[in-house]
């Protein structure tokens, strides 16, 4: 099926990441490689090949050199890659992005919104049109594609664990309205049922024990050291340092102690989506 493709496969695609995918596809047809050879050049299954020349799936860096290396491109695959985190995604936070798809645990805390990896489409266009609300439409829309597509992480072959601790603020911050809460809060319901992802909540009756943090997430990987990256003014940091990582570390494992069990969390999460349902 996939060697049969016809041109017609290439017509106009609408996104940059479709565009990319569409690309790899009539290079590997033109040099007469089947997604077979070249997932064993990559480490990748035919499958998630399949998906990136569909446009549905944002491919890994090491897929993309893999695609340079075998195809002959010096660095074409690489630098469009490259191109569309940084389209799509603020400068500073790039790194971050790559870094997270590399990762074997995920830790976050959240303040008065939803981490934006935990975030619905509609969630998401809410918080960035209020951010930028002079951005055309289309804009803004990237930005939601950009940020849906990180959800990529958590379907791949071996998962990040995921530990996430979000204050009782974000389940009452109204974005969007009650229906996208809601929505929000329904899509939280159904991560929590999947292995590997824990969520708590930190109530209003915690008080101070999680009022003087910002929201920040724990990066853990199975050979490097942990990454903080920790929400500023000037749209957030990464920090490898140990003793600022070391803090936060343990800051996090206070805001766990002072969450409700996961049980109880998924409960009241619960609870207040009901609030939004009419």
């Amino acid at each position: 099926m996939d060697e049969t493709s016809t041109s017609e496969d290439f017509n106009q695609p609408v996104s940059p990441l479709q565009r990319f995918g569409a690309d790899v596809r009539r290079v590997r047809l033109g040099r007469k490689i089947t997604q077979k050879q070249l997932g064993r050049t990559s480490g990748y299954s035919e499958s998630y090949i399949s998906q990136v020349e569909s446009g549905k799936l944002l491919p890994s860096e090491k897929f993309a050199n893999a695609c340079d290396l075998m195809f002959g491109t010096n660095g074409l695959f690489a630098g469009l890659l490259h191109r569309i985190e940084e389209g799509d995604h603020p400068s500073q936070f790039v790194p971050y992005v790559q870094l997270e798809r590399k990762a074997s645990g995920i830790l976050g805390f959240s303040t008065t919104r939803v981490m934006g990896l935990l975030q619905t489409k509609e969630y998401a266009r809410a918080i960035f049109r209020a951010g930028h609300p002079c951005l055309p439409e289309e804009a803004i829309e990237g930005k939601v594609a950009a940020r849906i597509r990180r959800r990529d992480v958590l379907s791949q072959d071996r998962p990040p664990t995921l530990w996430t601790v979000l204050h009782e603020a974000c389940l009452r911050t109204h974005v969007g309205g009650p229906s996208v809460m809601a929505g929000q809060l329904e899509y939280l319901v159904e991560l929590a049922a999947r292995p590997g992802i824990d969520l708590q909540v930190i109530p209003f009756a915690a008080g101070a024990a999680a009022a003087h943090s910002v929201a920040f997430t724990l990066l853990t990987f199975n050979d490097v050291p942990t990454v903080l990256y920790a929400d500023d003014p000037q749209g957030g940091r990464l920090c490898r340092r140990a003793t600022p990582v070391a803090a936060a570390v343990q800051n996090y494992d206070r805001l766990r102690a002072h969450a409700m069990p996961p049980d109880e969390s998924l409960a009241f999460i619960k609870t207040v989506r009901e609030e939004y349902t009419p």
